[in-house]
């Protein structure tokens, strides 16, 4: 039996490890080392939380306290100050990201309503989540907290992806499409200190960390929460849509959305 991933969801140990794992990486990657497919050059000269949530994203957050849950540098909780948002708190657990986020806001001038920090107290109207739940290394907790942050009428905004049976699922470790469920988690680790020095030797003790997470294995975890579902949708791949079914969905899937409702 495969142990358990963080999520919930089974670890896959891959197909090829050891010294030949480790050998093959090498030299797939010899001049070029790790590469994020996932850096959101796909958002370049647009908004992505209008691109994800849509135009209406910035009625909902005009004049409300939003929590910007996994905020990285800010460009997104900036966004919404400039929106009209009353007050963004940005939350992250890097402390030199909430530094940097800080003094963009300072820079774009809505440091007076943009506040970054590793938790908050004050309750929000809404709590917006961009490409985070793929990295939380406690993702049920994480939804517990939310749960408590959020009003009791208020709403949670979720999007994540690529979700970890994607293609390019792995992040760095996606070598090539599907590399990351091909290789071992070992021989791979091995590859990563080749170029890194944090120390890890798992996926989830990288710098933001990679929790496995599958659309089902999300499914389940919302289905576990003190939420409910206003809205789920598995986005496919767009040059595979037309493979896209329930059997494929796991692998075909390019982003996850939801809307949740405190219950």
């Amino acid at each position: 039996m495969m142990p358990p991933a963080l999520n919930g969801t089974p670890t896959r140990p891959g197909l090829i490890g050891g010294s030949v794992g480790y050998f093959l990486l090498r030299r797939m990657t010899a001049r070029v080392g790790p590469r994020d497919p996932c850096a959101g050059v796909a958002y370049q000269s647009r908004s992505k939380v209008e691109v994800l949530f849509g135009p209406q994203i910035w009625e909902r957050v005009r004049g409300r306290v939003v929590i910007d849950f996994g905020c990285g540098f800010g460009a997104e909780a900036i966004e919404m100050a400039r929106h009209g948002a009353r007050k963004v708190i940005g939350i992250d657990i890097r402390d030199h990201v909430l530094r940097t986020a800080q003094a963009a806001a300072e820079e774009a001038g809505v440091g007076d309503r943009c506040v970054f920090a590793r938790h908050a107290d004050e309750k929000a109207d809404l709590i917006v989540s961009i490409d985070s739940f793929e990295h939380y290394d406690r993702p049920a907790e994480v939804l517990q907290v939310m749960r408590r942050l959020v009003k009791d009428d208020g709403r949670v905004l979720v999007s994540f992806g690529p979700p970890w049976c994607h293609p390019l699922g792995g992040h760095l470790f996606s070598i090539f499409p599907w590399a990351h469920l091909i290789f071992t988690e070992r021989a791979l680790m091995r590859w990563w200190s080749d170029y890194k020095s944090d120390g890890a030797t798992r996926f989830s003790e990288i710098e933001g960390g990679l929790n496995q997470m599958t659309v089902g294995g999300f499914m389940r975890l919302l289905a576990e929460s003190d939420f409910k579902i206003a809205r789920f949708e598995a986005v496919p791949i767009r040059r595979f849509r037309y493979l896209f079914n329930s059997l494929t969905r796991e692998f075909l899937t390019s982003i996850v959305q939801c809307e949740l409702i405190p219950r």
